[in-house]
C-alpha cells in the first residue's frame, strides 16, 4: 500500500463521510462539513448519485453487458458494482479504480466474496495507460464493456483533459460499450460554485464543477441515452427519494459507443 498522510482530505474519504461512512479522518470531516456549510445540497447530492449508480448498472446489465470498469470507485458501500452487476448476472466481471490507499484495504476484503472475476486496480484515474493495461488482465476488451465514471471527473482540471480521459478509455473498448457519468453542476444551483470553492481551498487541489454543456462535451461520438444530460436524480428514477429529490447539483447520464 501507497504511503499517505491523513492530514490531507481525499475525496473518497470526504464522499464517504457524506455518506455517513466511518472511514475518513479529521481533514476529511472538515472539509466535508466546510462543503457542506458552503452547499446544503452536497449530501442529497452524493445519496441520489448512489442510487443512479445503481440504476446505471442495471439498466447496462438489462442491455446485455457483463463487463464494468468502474474508476474513482470511492471506499465501498452498499451496492457497489460488482453486488449490482452480479445480482443481474452472477458471471459479470467487475475491475474497481482508485488512488486512495483506505479504499485499496476494503477492496481486497470486498472482493473475497463475489461471485464473478473482479478486481482492483490502485491508480489515478489520469493513468488510463495502467488502468487499461492491468484491467486486461480481468476484463475482454474485445466485448462491451460498461465504463463507470461517477463523480471522479471534478477532480481532474481542464489543464489534464478529462475529455482525453474519457477518450482514452473509450476508445479501448468495442462498439456496445456504455459509458455511466455523474458530474457535479456548476449551473443547477448557483450556491453550489461555494462547494467547489471549499472542496479546493481544503483539498489543495483544483476541483472544477461544470455546466451542462460542458459534461455533454466529454462525450464525442456517443449516443446519449434518454433522457440525456439530466440532474442526477432525473435519470430512470425508480424510487420515492428520487421522484421527492432535493436539488442535488449534480449531472448523470448513460451513453452508448455506436
Amino acid at each position: 500500500m501507497s504511503d499517505f498522510d491523513t492530514r490531507i482530505p481525499h475525496i473518497a474519504r470526504i464522499y464517504d463521510y457524506w455518506l455517513g461512512g466511518k472511514d475518513n479522518y479529521a481533514a476529511d470531516r472538515e472539509a466535508a462539513e466546510l462543503a457542506m456549510a458552503a452547499t446544503p445540497t452536497i449530501v442529497p447530492g452524493v445519496r441520489a448519485n448512489r442510487r443512479f449508480l445503481g440504476r446505471s448498472v442495471r439498466y447496462m446489465s438489462s442491455a446485455g453487458l457483463r463487463q464494468f470498469l468502474d474508476v474513482g470507485t470511492g471506499i465501498p458501500t452498499a451496492n457497489n458494482t460488482h453486488e449490482v452487476a452480479q445480482a443481474t448476472a452472477p458471471e459479470s466481471r467487475v475491475v474497481y479504480v482508485d488512488n486512495d490507499p483506505i479504499v485499496l484495504s476494503h477492496a481486497r476484503a470486498l472482493l473475497t466474496s463475489t461471485t464473478g472475476p473482479t478486481d482492483y486496480i490502485e491508480a489515478d484515474a489520469r493513468d488510463t495507460t495502467k488502468i487499461l493495461a492491468e484491467a486486461a488482465r480481468t476484463l475482454d476488451f474485445t466485448q462491451p464493456v460498461g465504463v463507470m465514471l461517477i463523480a471522479v471527473l471534478h477532480c481532474i482540471p481542464d489543464s489534464d483533459d478529462p475529455a482525453g480521459l474519457v477518450a482514452a478509455l473509450l476508445d479501448a473498448v468495442p462498439s456496445g460499450s456504455y459509458l455511466a457519468l455523474t458530474h457535479p453542476a456548476r449551473d443547477q444551483l448557483s450556491v453550489a460554485v461555494k462547494a467547489e470553492t471549499s472542496l479546493t481551498k481544503s483539498m489543495g487541489q483544483k476541483i472544477t464543477f461544470r455546466t451542462r454543456d460542458e459534461v455533454a462535451a466529454l462525450l464525442p461520438g456517443l449516443e446519449l441515452v434518454e433522457p440525456g444530460v439530466v440532474p442526477v436524480q432525473e435519470w430512470h428514477p425508480e424510487s420515492v427519494l428520487d421522484f421527492n429529490s432535493q436539488p442535488t447539483a449534480m449531472w448523470g447520464l448513460v451513453a452508448r459507443k455506436p
